[in-house]
């Protein structure tokens, strides 16, 4: 574990040089889940625009795609008390959707782990449908987030939705039924971050265990340094005042701990759910040089020299998710193509030598595991192009 000393927000943000392509909109949606005897989800939903405001259009150019964060609220904590994470990551071309369900003081984690799921599967399906808002507007990659009792919940959801492709936390709490021991059944990337003060959910009851648990290939936990459990949100009055309780208190202000999260946060989305290695690069960079907060992480290398521009070249594959095999529309590509599958790590998974014949499209497996994967083709004369696969 690597350990570092304090570092100003000022610093993360200069350190990574974010740029804003996007203002924010925002809408509500009550989504009814069949299979659960019609339960309501109201859904506060926030999203890449080119105007601010309540239900302005989507932004985006023809064919681009925003992923999907499904993001749950902790204990008696209304989603308001979440700006802080969307006013972050949709300029940079997300999707955040935060269910207001189990809000009380008795509250279902199963059922809430559930919204969390089925949300993640309503955006998409929101995506296919001509006479949504968000028609054609989101991606097939997905990341299930939350804090403190939303953190643990959206553990939990995992089991209930097989094409989530990642899962974030902030100080996740430990759940009824366990998150920790949920966490053993998860094989997908996921980011840990604790505080190093948080006297609410301590890390090494809470967050620690999870992260141990995890049987995820690649896996990051992150606390903190002085960090505290309600900073991990905008100030909120339940929160707290539960904090006010114990000990000991945060070291450094919300707005550097924000800072902090911010900084962490958006690479490991833009690696994750973009397949950016350049922003792989920026996350290992932070952790490396590591002002402000200690690490562990348990992961291979990215695939190099590929950026989020390659993933949107002349590839388009389909369907999403992928089964067993998948189809390759390639304009341009002559008639024999090599076509390699690697892992977000950098592990080539196979190689195929494809010849297309009577079709416009190129026929290749996919890998058995389900999961995020970058596909690569080269053609005869030496040209090569990416894409993303996702296999479920």
């Amino acid at each position: 574990m690597k350990k570092f000393g304090l570092l100003f927000a000022l610093q993360f943000v200069i350190f990574l040089g974010f740029t804003q392509p996007y203002l924010v909109g925002n809408r509500s949606i009550t989504f009814t889940d069949l299979s659960r005897n019609n339960r309501s989800i109201a859904t506060d939903i926030y999203y890449p625009a080119n105007t601010s405001g309540s239900n302005v259009p989507v932004a985006g150019n023809a064919g681009e795609k925003f992923p999907v964060l499904v993001f749950g609220h902790g204990f008696v904590m209304v989603t308001s008390a979440y700006a802080n994470i969307w006013n972050a990551v949709v300029p940079q071309g997300y999707i955040v959707v935060l269910p207001n369900t189990e809000s009380g003081f008795s509250p279902s984690h199963t059922e809430f782990s559930k919204d969390i799921a089925f949300l993640v599967s309503a955006m998409q399906s929101e995506g296919q449908n001509n006479s949504s808002a968000f028609f054609d507007k989101v991606d097939s990659t997905s990341c299930v987030m939350g804090h403190s009792m939303g953190g643990g919940s959206s553990f939990l959801s995992v089991q209930y939705n097989s094409s989530i492709t990642a899962i974030a936390n902030l100080a996740a709490a430990e759940t009824n039924p366990s998150a920790i021991a949920a966490c053993a059944n998860i094989a997908i990337p996921a980011l840990v971050i604790a505080g190093g003060n948080d006297c609410i959910t301590p890390p090494a009851n809470h967050q620690l265990p999870m992260y141990n648990a995890l049987s995820s290939a690649c896996k990051t936990y992150v606390s903190i340094t002085g960090g505290s459990h309600c900073q991990m949100a905008e100030s909120n009055f339940n929160c707290n005042f539960g904090e006010l309780t114990c000990t000991p208190a945060p070291a450094i202000t919300r707005a550097q701990q924000h800072a902090i999260i911010n900084a962490l946060l958006i690479p490991w989305l833009n690696y994750q759910l973009k397949g950016d290695c350049n922003a792989w690069n920026d996350f290992q960079n932070l952790l490396s040089a590591g002002s402000g907060i200690t690490s562990q992480q348990s992961c291979t290398a990215c695939v190099t020299g590929i950026t989020n521009q390659d993933l949107y070249g002349k590839l388009k594959i389909f369907p999403v998710p992928a089964r067993d095999h998948f189809l390759v529309q390639a304009d341009g590509f002559n008639s024999s193509v090599k076509i390699s599958i690697y892992n977000l790590h950098g592990v080539k998974i196979s190689e195929q030598f494809i010849s297309r014949k009577d079709s416009n499209y190129f026929k290749a497996e996919a890998p058995a595991i389900s999961g995020l994967y970058l596909v690569e083709m080269i053609a005869e004369n030496g040209e090569r192009n990416f894409s993303r696969l996702i296999v479920q």
